[in-house]
C-alpha cells in the first residue's frame, strides 16, 4: 500500500531535508518531483494540482525560507497537506441511529461488496458486540445469495434466508422486518453491481434507499481501478448519496492514488480499507496515520493496535514465568514466530515502524522474509514433542528426518537451531526480565518510551476509545518516535530488533550470511 509513492516522496523529501538553506527555485524543482511522483500514483490531476499549489503557497513563504531547518519545514507542509487531503479525521460507521441500523453496501461488480460486508458484519460482531444481520439483494450474479450464505455461515453471523423470485427491494423491506422481529442491532444491504454504470442500476439503488431508508451507504471501490474510482464515486454519490468509501484490495497496490482521490474529489470519507482475503483483514482509515506512512514517518499506534489484537495475554504470562527460569525451547521459539506472522510479518510490521519502510527490499535480499517464517516453523513442526522441548537431541539422523519431513535441508535446521541457541542464552541473561518474548518486549520497548505504564509496559487498547488512540500518537510524536529513523533498537528488546543494526537479539541477525542493516545517516 503506497509503497511507490512512499519511495518516491522519501527520496524527493530527504533532498530537502539535507540542505541547510532552501531557495524558491529548490522548493519549486520539489514540487514538480512531487507532482510527478502523484500523478504516477493515479492521483487525479486535479487533486494533484490543488496539493502542490497549496504546498507552494505555505513552502515559498519566508517563515519556512529563513527558518532554522526549512528542509523539516517543508516536510512538515507536505504532511499537513496530506492530511487534510486524505481528510483531517478518521470516521468509523455511524451506528447512532434507532435499531435496526440499515447499512446500504454500493458498487460496481466485481469491487468485493458482498465479501467487504462478511468482513464489516464480523467487524461489528466482534469489536462492537452488535447483533448484525446480512441480506443479499443481488439477484442477478449467480450464487451472490449463496455466497454472503457461506460467508455468514463461515463467521457466526445471521443472513436473511432466500425466497426465489422476490425482487431487490422486497427483499430490502423484508430484511429491515426480519431485523426488527429477530432484535437485530444492523442489518447490512449487499446490494447488486454491474459491470459498469448504467441507469438501471441508478434506478434500481434509489429503490432500495426508498424502501429500506438506510442510515449509511457506503460505496465499496476496487482500489486497483485507479483514476476510473474517482468518476464512480462522483457518478454514485451524484445518483444515490452516498455516506462513505470502503477501499477494497489496498494490500495489491503499491500506488494508493485512488485513495488519495476519492475523499478529495467526493469529500465524503474514505471509512474502511479491506487490506486482505481473510474475513479479518479490514482498517479502520486513519488520514494521519496514512499520511504518517506515506512520508516514512511510520505508525506507532497501529502497530501498538495490532500486537494488543494478536498477543495473547495467556501465552504471554505463561511464557513470561517460563523465561523467568531461563527456559526457552523450540516451541516458545515457534509461538514467537507465529505472533510476527499475525502481527503481518516482518514486512507489514516494518512498514509501521520509523524510518523503517525502506529497510523492506534489504531484508527480502537479505533472505528475511516471512516464507524463511513459514520454513522455520515447518521445521520445528516436524519435530517431535520430545525434540522440540530438548533441541540437544537433534543428531545428524534425526535432522534428515526433519529435513524431508518440512521440504528443507540439514543447512537451515543448523541456522534455526544456531538463532535458536542465541536466543536461549539471551534468555537465561535476562532471568526475571524476560516478561512475554519477543513481540511483547518489542511493544513495551515502544511503551515505555512513550511514559506508559500496563502490563509490562503495554497499554491496554481494548478499552481506549478514538480520543485514547489520539493521545498515545501524540506521545509517540512528543517522544520522538514517528520521525524517520528514530527507533533503531526499540528500547525494551535486548539490543534492538534482530538483524536491523541493533545487533542485539541473536536470532534473526545472527543467521550466517544476513548482515544487520547499516544505521540511517
Amino acid at each position: 500500500m503506497f509503497e511507490n509513492l512512499q519511495d518516491r516522496l522519501g527520496s524527493i523529501l530527504n533532498g530537502l531535508t539535507g540542505r541547510g538553506a532552501l531557495s524558491e527555485a529548490d522548493v519549486s524543482a520539489a514540487l514538480r518531483e512531487v507532482r510527478r511522483a502523484l500523478l504516477e500514483a493515479d492521483v487525479a490531476l486535479e487533486v494533484v494540482r490543488s496539493f502542490t499549489d497549496k504546498v507552494r503557497e505555505k513552502a515559498v513563504g519566508a517563515s519556512v525560507l529563513k527558518s532554522i531547518k526549512p528542509g523539516q519545514m517543508v516536510v512538515k507542509i507536505v504532511h499537513d497537506e496530506l492530511v487534510e487531503m486524505l481528510g483531517s479525521e478518521g470516521v468509523s460507521i455511524d451506528l447512532h441511529a434507532p435499531a435496526p441500523v440499515v447499512i446500504m453496501m454500493v458498487g460496481l461488480q466485481g469491487s468485493g461488496k458482498t465479501t467487504t460486508t462478511g468482513k464489516i458484519a464480523k467487524r461489528l460482531t466482534d469489536r462492537e458486540k452488535k447483533k448484525v444481520l446480512m441480506a443479499s439483494l443481488d439477484t442477478r450474479r449467480p450464487a451472490a445469495q449463496e455466497q454472503l450464505r457461506q460467508l455468514g455461515v463461515q463467521t457466526g453471523i445471521d443472513t436473511l434466508p432466500v425466497i426465489a423470485g422476490q425482487s431487490p427491494t422486497d427483499i430490502a423491506a423484508r430484511a429491515v422486518q426480519a431485523a426488527k422481529l429477530g432484535g437485530h442491532d444492523v442489518v447490512i444491504l449487499d446490494t447488486a453491481g454491474r459491470t459498469h454504470i448504467d441507469e438501471p442500476l441508478m434506478l434500481e439503488m434509489a429503490d432500495i434507499k426508498k424502501k429500506s431508508n438506510p442510515h449509511e451507504i457506503l460505496l465499496v471501490a476496487d482500489s486497483l481501478t485507479g483514476q476510473d474510482a474517482v468518476n464512480l464515486a462522483r457518478n454514485f454519490d451524484e445518483r444515490v448519496g452516498i455516506t462513505g468509501l470502503v477501499l477494497t484490495r489496498m494490500d495489491g497496490d503499491g500506488r494508493g492514488g485512488a485513495a488519495l482521490s476519492m475523499r478529495a474529489v467526493t469529500g465524503k470519507p474514505i471509512k474502511l480499507i479491506g487490506t486482505g482475503e481473510r474475513m479479518g483483514e479490514l482498517d479502520e482509515f486513519h488520514p494521519r496515520r496514512i499520511a504518517d506512512r506515506i512520508l516514512g514517518m511510520g505508525d506507532i499506534v497501529s502497530l501498538v493496535e495490532k500486537a494488543a489484537e494478536n498477543i495473547d495475554a495467556e501465552k504471554a504470562r505463561a511464557m513470561a514465568e517460563k523465561m523467568a527460569k531461563g527456559k526457552f525451547d523450540l516451541n516458545d521459539l515457534a509461538d514467537q514466530l507465529a505472533q510476527m506472522k499475525k502481527m503481518g510479518g516482518m514486512g507489514g510490521i516494518m512498514g509501521l515502524m520509523p524510518g523503517m519502510a525502506g529497510m523492506k527490499d534489504k531484508m527480502a535480499s537479505a533472505g528475511l522474509n516471512d516464507k524463511m517464517f513459514d520454513r522455520q516453523i515447518a521445521i520445528i513442526s516436524s519435530m517431535t514433542k520430545a525434540e522440540r522441548a530438548n533441541p540437544d537431541m537433534l543428531k545428524h539422523s534425526r535432522k534428515k528426518r526433519i529435513a524431508a519431513g518440512s521440504g528443507t535441508d540439514a543447512a537451515e535446521i543448523n541456522k534455526l537451531l544456531k538463532m535458536h541457541r542465541g536466543m536461549a542464552d539471551m534468555m537465561k541473561a535476562m532471568g526475571g526480565k524476560g516478561k512475554g518474548g519477543i513481540m511483547k518486549q518489542m511493544m513495551g520497548g515502544l511503551a515505555g518510551k512513550m511514559g506508559l505504564g500496563g502490563m509490562g509496559g503495554m497499554p491496554d487498547l481494548a478499552n481506549m476509545d478514538p480520543k485514547q488512540l489520539e493521545a498515545l500518537q501524540k506521545q509517540a510524536e512528543a517522544a520522538g518516535l514517528t520521525k524517520p529513523g528514530a527507533m533503531p533498537g526499540l528500547g525494551g528488546l535486548p539490543g534492538g530488533l534482530p538483524g536491523l543494526g541493533g545487533g542485539g537479539l541473536p536470532g534473526l541477525g545472527g543467521i550466517p550470511g544476513l548482515p544487520g542493516f547499516p544505521k540511517k545517516k
